[in-house]
C-alpha cells in the first residue's frame, strides 16, 4: 500500500483491532478519508499547552499540569480562553509502516476552537508515528467562544497514511492538466495556492469577525444560533479589509477547489513572510470536495482566519495559502458529500453548522 487509506480499509481496521473504540467506533465516524474522533467522559483543566516529549505519557504530564476535572457526562462548558486535555474513545494499534496525522473537523475550525490530538511520547502536535501503540486524547483551546460538550461529540478526525503520499509541483500541474484542481489559473508552488475573495460579484459582505463577548454555543445544536449574536459582518467596498491583531475572522477563496475521487488533500498555511496573519485550523479536504458528480461544483474553500501582532490590509486575490493533494491508496466507497451528511459540499462563504443560514 502506497497513499492515503480510504474508508474502506478504515472499517477493516476496525475490524481486525488496529482502530479500538470504548464504547465500539460506530460507522458514521468514518469519512471518505479519515475517522472521526469522540471525546470521553473527562476534561482536565491544565495550566497551558504541553507536548509530552518522548518517554513520557499524557497521564504523567496531565499530574504535572492538571488544576481541576469536569465531568462531561451531563454536558460542561468549556471556557473562552483556558486549556483542556480530553482523553478520546479511541486508540491505536498501528502495523509498522502506517503512520496517522489528525486536524480539527472543518465545524472546529470555524469556531475558532483550537482542538489539537496528543499521544504518549508525542513530540508534534497531530502526528503518529507508524507502529504507535496507545491511547489518544485532545487538547481543545476555545478562542473566541466558550462551547458547551459532551461526551462523544467529534471534534478532530485523523488520517491513516503509508508511503509517501504527497504529490510535487511536477505530478500536481500534470493532475490540474488533466482534471483541474481550481477553477481558472492554478499557482503550483509546493502545492496549489489558493487566494482570499474580497471582490464578491453580488455584494460587498466578504467575511464574518468573531465578536468578544457572546454566549456559550452548545455543539449539539445545528442551525440554531443567530449569527448576529456572535459575528459581526466584514464588508469590502474596495476589494481590501484590515484585520485587527488578535482579531478571528471567517473568509472564502476566490477559487473554487476540486479534489478528484483519487487524491484527498490538506490546507498549508502560507510562508510567513507574505504577513501578519495565519490561515486555517481545520485542514482535511476529502476525495469528492468540489467534485461535480457528488455535487461539489462551485465549492470554495473556508478560510479561518487570525491576524498576528500586526493590523495588516489583506487584498482582494492575495495568496493566503496552499492546498497539499496526496493519493489515496484506493479510491474510497464513499465521496465527500454523495449521500453521507457533509455539510459544506458546494459551499461559498458560510459559519459553521451551528449557526441560522
Amino acid at each position: 500500500m502506497t497513499g492515503v487509506l480510504s474508508s474502506q480499509q478504515i472499517k477493516a481496521m476496525i475490524t481486525d483491532g488496529t482502530l479500538i473504540g470504548t464504547p465500539d467506533i460506530l460507522p458514521e465516524q468514518v469519512q471518505p478519508a479519515s475517522l472521526d474522533l469522540r471525546l470521553g467522559t473527562v476534561a482536565y483543566r491544565v495550566r497551558a499547552s504541553f507536548l509530552t516529549g518522548s518517554d513520557r505519557t499524557v497521564a504523567e504530564r496531565i499530574s504535572e499540569f492538571e488544576m481541576h476535572r469536569i465531568d462531561l457526562s451531563q454536558g460542561a462548558v468549556l471556557e473562552k480562553g483556558c486549556v483542556y486535555v480530553v482523553p478520546l474513545m479511541e486508540a491505536l494499534t498501528l502495523p509498522e509502516g502506517v503512520q496517522a496525522v489528525a486536524n480539527a473537523k472543518s465545524s472546529t475550525g470555524r469556531l475558532d476552537l483550537l482542538t489539537r490530538m496528543i499521544t504518549d511520547g508525542g513530540v508534534e502536535f497531530d502526528r503518529v508515528p507508524a507502529g504507535y501503540h496507545g491511547p489518544l486524547y485532545a487538547e481543545i483551546c476555545p478562542r473566541s467562544f466558550s462551547v458547551l460538550v459532551r461526551p462523544g461529540m467529534r471534534l478532530n478526525q485523523i488520517r491513516f497514511r503509508q508511503g509517501h503520499a504527497t504529490l510535487d509541483d511536477t505530478a500536481l500541474r500534470a493532475l490540474h492538466a488533466a482534471s483541474p484542481l481550481v477553477d481558472g489559473p492554478a499557482v503550483i508552488d509546493e502545492g496549489l495556492g489558493f487566494s482570499v475573495d474580497l471582490r464578491p460579484s453580488d455584494s460587498t459582505l466578504v467575511g464574518y469577525r468573531a465578536k468578544p463577548h457572546t454566549g456559550v454555543i452548545d455543539l449539539e445544536r445545528i442551525g440554531y444560533y443567530a449569527p448576529s449574536e456572535y459575528w459581526e459582518e466584514v464588508h469590502a467596498e474596495a476589494g481590501h479589509i484590515i484585520l485587527d491583531p488578535g482579531a478571528f475572522y471567517i473568509l472564502v477563496s476566490r477559487e473554487a477547489v476540486h479534489i478528484p475521487p483519487e487524491y484527498a488533500a490538506e490546507m498549508a498555511p502560507y510562508v510567513a513572510m507574505v504577513g501578519e496573519f495565519r490561515v486555517h485550523y481545520a485542514g482535511f479536504f476529502d476525495p469528492g470536495f468540489g467534485h461535480d458528480a457528488a455535487g461539489g461544483t462551485g465549492s470554495r474553500g473556508v478560510l479561518e482566519v487570525r491576524c498576528h501582532e500586526a493590523p495588516f490590509v489583506l487584498e482582494h486575490g492575495q495568496i493566503v495559502g496552499r492546498l497539499v493533494y496526496e493519493k489515496m491508496d484506493q479510491v474510497p466507497d464513499q465521496l465527500y458529500g454523495a449521500g453521507i451528511a457533509s455539510n459544506y459540499q458546494g459551499q461559498g462563504l458560510k459559519l459553521s453548522k451551528h449557526f441560522k443560514s
